[in-house]
């Protein structure tokens, strides 16, 4: 055994080692270094290996080792083991194996969250609220969310057998696995004002296509568009070709869109615009936030810098790294950091610098002495080091406690588990609203449920209350403390007042969602959507549309 082990660990050593091209290129001391630290590397895994009190399994340890290695460079530089392969799909493609459907944990129980429209789980009737008793007979008892996914992946055109619970009774279901390919674009339509909009949610495959489908026939069934929205909020990214032909859809053929650089020359690039545009006239406004990056901030960046569509709502996230996946032996892969993107004024958005730390291990931001500023086409200035900073900033709604901690304890969930079984039917979802009724009935639902929260403002009378013994003015301020914590219990108990127009909307989002999908769920927010007001009134008014752009 220890035979094979040195075997294998000094031909992984030979697979790491520079090739001779590769050698031409490195300093000789790097090249040595390379060498000496892998032998070093070899021998306390060997020695590790042979010589530990108990059994060490080689895989698990030398995934954590590379995991560790890899954490000390950037966050998206990243190993995947054969088995995890059905996860880089998932990322790099938006397809998987399995049964098309979200399943969540409530305490040690796993429920089906959302089934996806006209995929294996909806077609075999499963619904929301379904509790998963066994995947393929084993029980799902102490099994977390991540080990029931996992379990319920697998190549399609496999079969997997549910245990089911709906309602006290349990049942099963056999379900054929199927080539999971989740829609980029969940939603278009026209919105008020005869403004089209798409929203976006990841740069898969054909997401481009997808987006350009969509706004064509946008067009052609409302010759008058007047504007377009595309939403790119909460877009984490994904294929750069997708974001440089998602932007030819607005600006003319051989336009210079991103262009990369990184250590390696052979892996820099030039990625240009390579089709007739579909539309260089119509106003354009694209929705960010906080969430949004990569390939998004190129497509967003690219546009502001070219002076063609109006960017509103908060800065992006700042992901101006690029990866490749490489293959590796055994089937694994890598994920690697290779370069740096710049759009096309010449700035790069990267927010995070990751070769200098702080003293809690983070990476440190790009400091504002180093930003620099740059143009866009018509003479605007922006900047680099922090993410694609909108043109109309709309400033962040934040949930309240009350909200987040009904969220959490699942009893916005859970309530409409029983709303569905009461009601066959609702109104389209441009028009169901949460109603005086519903409303109603669901505080009635919460009469007995545990939603108890903290707000910052007890947080804060917490630390005076600590603070003022410590220092030794409680006794003089306890009086007032006290009437300000008796003032908040009162202010607390009237909350459900307070906050029903967010929590009828998270209520509409979750009923929305049973009836009409993601689709509908995302038509439904759109009427009060903040943002997407904003850029409604920016494309409508012409004059200063264009003011934004020329400043």
């Amino acid at each position: 055994m220890t035979r094979k082990i040195v075997l294998l660990t000094m031909t992984a050593i030979l697979t790491l080692m520079p090739s001779a091209k590769a050698q031409t290129t490195m300093p000789q001391d790097r090249s040595f270094e390379l060498s000496k630290n892998l032998e070093i590397f070899s021998k306390v895994y060997q020695t590790l290996y042979v010589n530990y009190v108990d059994d060490v399994d080689p895989g698990a340890t030398m995934k954590k080792a590379i995991d560790a290695m890899l954490a000390s460079l950037d966050p998206y530089t990243v190993y995947y083991p054969e088995s995890d392969m059905e996860d880089v799909k998932l990322q790099l493609l938006g397809e998987y194996g399995g049964i098309g459907a979200l399943i969540h944990q409530q305490d040690d129980k796993i429920y089906i969250s959302e089934p996806y429209k006209d995929l294996p789980a909806d077609k075999a009737g499963l619904r929301a609220g379904d509790r998963i008793l066994a995947v393929n007979g084993v029980s799902t008892q102490g099994k977390n969310n991540g080990d029931v996914s996992s379990a319920m992946r697998g190549q399609a055109g496999t079969d997997v057998v549910l245990k089911l619970e709906r309602d006290g009774k349990s049942f099963e279901r056999t379900i054929t696995r199927a080539e999971i390919r989740l829609p980029n674009v969940p939603y278009s339509g026209m919105l008020k004002g005869n403004i089209g909009y798409v929203k976006l949610d990841e740069f898969t495959k054909e997401a481009a296509k997808n987006v350009r489908d969509a706004f064509v026939r946008l067009k052609r069934e409302n010759p008058g568009m007047e504007g377009f929205i595309l939403d790119l909020r909460n877009n984490g990214g994904g294929l750069m070709n997708e974001a440089v032909d998602l932007v030819n859809l607005f600006v003319r053929k051989g336009q210079l869109i991103v262009e990369t650089k990184g250590k390696v020359s052979t892996k820099n690039t030039r990625s240009y615009t390579r089709m007739a545009p579909e539309d260089t006239e119509i106003p354009v406004a694209v929705l960010i936030n906080g969430y949004s990056a990569s390939a998004s901030e190129i497509t967003a960046g690219s546009l502001q810098d070219l002076d063609r569509a109006v960017i509103v709502g908060s800065r992006s996230y700042g992901k101006g790294l690029v990866q490749n996946v490489m293959p590796l032996i055994y089937n694994s892969q890598m994920k690697i950091t290779v370069s740096k993107y710049y759009i096309p004024s010449g700035r790069c958005i990267q927010a995070l610098d990751y070769s200098h730390r702080d003293e809690n291990g983070r990476a440190t931001k790009v400091p504002d002495s180093l930003k620099t500023a740059f143009k866009t086409s018509n003479g605007r200035t922006v900047y680099d080091g922090f993410g694609i900073e909108p043109d109309i900033e709309v400033e962040p709604e934040y949930m309240s406690a009350l909200s987040s901690t009904l969220i959490s304890k699942f009893h916005i969930f859970n309530y409409v588990n029983e709303f569905v079984k009461k009601h066959a039917t609702i109104a389209p979802p441009s028009e169901f609203e949460i109603s005086d009724e519903i409303y109603n009935d669901f505080c009635k639902y919460l009469s007995d449920k545990d939603y108890s929260y903290s707000t910052n403002t007890e947080h804060l009378l917490k630390e005076l209350r600590d603070v003022a013994k410590e220092e030794n003015y409680y006794e003089a301020l306890s009086q007032q403390i006290e009437n300000l914590e008796e003032k908040l219990k009162q202010d607390k108990s009237d909350d459900l007042k307070k906050f029903r127009e967010e929590i009828s909307e998270m209520l509409k989002a979750e009923i929305l969602v049973r009836y009409y999908y993601a689709g509908g769920r995302l038509e439904g927010s759109l009427q009060t959507d903040p943002e997407v007001l904003k850029a409604i009134e920016i494309l409508k008014d012409k004059k200063k549309y264009n003011e934004i752009l020329k400043k």
